[in-house]
């Protein structure tokens, strides 16, 4: 395992690491022993970061990270958490002091911890981003010794450079994979200028880039895959990457004639995703050990070649490029 430096915070982190959205349901049935399972595979294997959130299964994800942390004390594990996904109405204007404590005070009790290493807004309204309150409530959450460092998970590209405005922020968290690559040239020369942390959130785009799925795949009724395709629950962009889900496996179906041999898609989808120095780690899922083990094999693929890069670009700008680009 390699590892980068996550901005100005003092972390280093693995390159890839481990988003645990799938513990908290919206993925079908994870159970908690393949989560438990996981989440130490990935330890023993030098993952040291770890994304979650405090609606992950209404704190489930955060409580499993919190029983990690308390059976592995020798081990550094670093949790990045996000905040604001419980409001109800999900309103920019909410994003205040008060709430913002409160879901602190709730993720601190969930991991069992002191303070948190990294808290993110989670995909604000974007005018959030215009609040000087939002912001000045997480400076005074950090002053207070609650939080280490905070940053913002967001949807658009725009809302990622509005973020910037505010010197606190020292991460930022962003959907990037071959499907979505419109921040390699609108954000990441300022993210790299400012030293800004960069997740690389739904870097598999929800399993098109994992060289599995089928025409015929069918999806459990708790699966996000299944009821927000057209972004009925949360925004589209989450779901697939908001491509439209035959275009996207064949898309795929190309960029297999990419992949080393003895190698996955998905291996190679995180190895691009790596050739971007602006990146600090990708945060991919895993459902059990076995997923886990895949994900992280990628970081001992040999770098792509310049012309796997540009065939990359290709299949975006042809086939995805025009679905996507414009939008987030």
């Amino acid at each position: 395992m390699n590892y980068r430096n996550l901005g100005e915070t003092g972390m280093r982190v693995s390159e890839i690491s481990l988003g645990t959205w799938a513990f908290g349901g919206e993925w079908g049935t994870v159970g908690d022993d393949d989560a438990y399972a996981a989440l130490n595979r990935a330890i023993d294997l030098g993952v040291n970061f770890l994304d979650t959130a405090d609606v992950y299964g209404d704190g489930r994800s955060e409580k499993l990270i919190g029983r990690l942390l308390k059976d592995r004390p020798n081990d550094e594990i670093l949790v990045a958490t996000k905040a604001g996904r419980r409001l109800d109405p999900h309103t920019a204007e909410d994003y205040n002091a008060e709430n913002l404590a409160a879901f602190v005070e709730r993720s601190l009790q969930n991991l069992g911890v002191e303070a948190l290493d990294l808290l993110q807004l989670h995909c604000p309204p974007t005018e959030a981003y215009r609040q000087d309150e939002t912001f000045g409530a997480l400076d005074a959450l950090q002053e207070s010794g609650k939080i280490k460092n905070y940053g913002v998970s967001v949807e658009k590209v725009e809302e990622a450079r509005m973020a910037l405005e505010y010197p606190g922020v020292k991460t930022v968290q962003i959907i990037f994979n071959v499907f979505r690559q419109k921040p390699v040239g609108e954000f990441f020369p300022l993210a790299e200028e400012r030293n800004i942390g960069v997740l690389a959130r739904v870097p598999l785009a929800s399993g098109l880039l994992s060289g599995k799925m089928s025409l015929d795949r069918q999806f459990d009724a708790s699966d996000h895959r299944s009821f927000n395709r057209n972004g009925e629950a949360f925004d589209r962009g989450e779901t697939f990457s908001g491509v439209d889900f035959e275009t996207g496996l064949r898309a795929a179906e190309e960029l297999k004639e990419l992949v080393p041999e003895g190698h996955t898609l998905a291996q190679l989808a995180l190895r691009w995703i790596l050739m971007h120095p602006a990146v600090s780690c990708a945060i991919p899922g895993g459902k059990n050990p076995s997923q886990v083990e895949d994900n992280v094999a990628a970081a001992a693929l040999p770098p792509l070649s310049d012309e796997a890069m540009g065939r990359a670009r290709e299949v975006y700008d042809a086939a995805i490029r025009p679905q996507v680009h414009h939008l987030w």
